[in-house]
């Protein structure tokens, strides 16, 4: 077992939970969805540029299909614009495990869009996640009804964004990664003009909302380094740690923290996904030892 990808995979998710509990707090603050999302990409962007760019050159540009890269980016920033919504309405805890079912959902999906065969527990764990996201947005729970529409239709763009990253698996992670903060940052710069608005902030608001670039390009950094080291079977149960990081930063910086029927709808969730993943990770052991001879 390669403990360094775990580390490196776990270090990511949190720094990403950051990058979304200060999404969380800007737009409390009253900074728009549209203009978070287009500081977090420039930044990103612009980190990307200054640290690759010199060492890959012209090369990381090489795809074996633009128009697939462009569609992973519009996806991108969907689900970005969308998930930052969420976070204006509601927990962090609940919002992120609402979108821990996009892996559901693209399971369902899958035999459709990427010709995979139905297996039993994967229609299994997306019954058992669907139990749990119903727990977590019964009635009672006090939720914002828009903001859990909103966070359904977030895990659904999730899920074709993993679609869409599966369809250029072919091309280099880094190109991937380029290109698809590049795509959202020219997409929202082009459409500035028409949602270019910004309240009064502090010095330290500014340093925080360019930190959200900052904390994706190192999330998303990490999240690749620990993809070279590690298998994505070995990793996938430890992505579901996430919500631990989501859950503490919701009480540390907000105050917030799922109630006890709550937490057990977001347990539901979490043990869908992750009892799926590791079957696949079992099964995927029992065929390569059949293959070896």
């Amino acid at each position: 077992m390669n403990k360094s990808g775990i580390l490196l995979h776990i270090a990511g998710l949190w720094l990403l939970s950051t990058l979304d509990a200060s999404g969380k707090w800007l737009v409390m603050a009253g900074v728009p969805v549209l203009m978070l999302s287009w500081v977090r990409y420039s930044v990103h962007t612009a980190l990307m540029t200054a640290v690759v760019l010199p060492s890959r050159g012209l090369a990381i540009f090489k795809t074996q299909s633009l128009a697939r890269q462009m569609v992973r980016g519009v996806l991108m920033i969907a689900t970005t614009v969308l998930f930052f919504s969420v976070l204006a309405r509601l927990p962090l805890a609940e919002a992120t495990a609402m979108n821990f079912l996009a892996p559901l959902f693209l399971m369902a999906m899958a035999p459709w869009l990427l010709h995979e065969p139905h297996r039993l527990h994967r229609w299994l764990g997306v019954l058992a996640g669907f139990a749990g996201m119903l727990i977590v947005v019964r009635p009672g729970a006090q939720l914002d009804p828009v903001g859990v529409v909103l966070g359904l239709l977030t895990a659904l763009t999730f899920a074709l964004f993993q679609i869409a990253t599966r369809r250029v698996a072919h091309d280099d992670p880094l190109t991937t990664n380029y290109y698809g903060g590049l795509f959202g940052t020219v997409a929202l710069t082009l459409a500035l003009p028409w949602f270019w608005e910004m309240p009064q902030l502090s010095p330290w608001q500014w340093a925080l909302l360019l930190s959200t670039g900052l904390t994706g390009f190192l999330g998303h950094w990490l999240q690749i380094a620990a993809f070279r080291k590690s298998p994505a079977s070995l990793l996938a149960p430890f992505s579901y740690l996430q919500i631990v990081a989501a859950a503490t930063l919701g009480w540390l910086v907000f105050g917030q923290l799922p109630g006890q029927i709550s937490s057990l709808g977001i347990a539901l969730i979490c043990l869908a996904g992750l009892g799926v993943a590791l079957t696949e990770a079992r099964l995927s052991v029992l065929r390569s030892r059949r293959l070896t001879p």
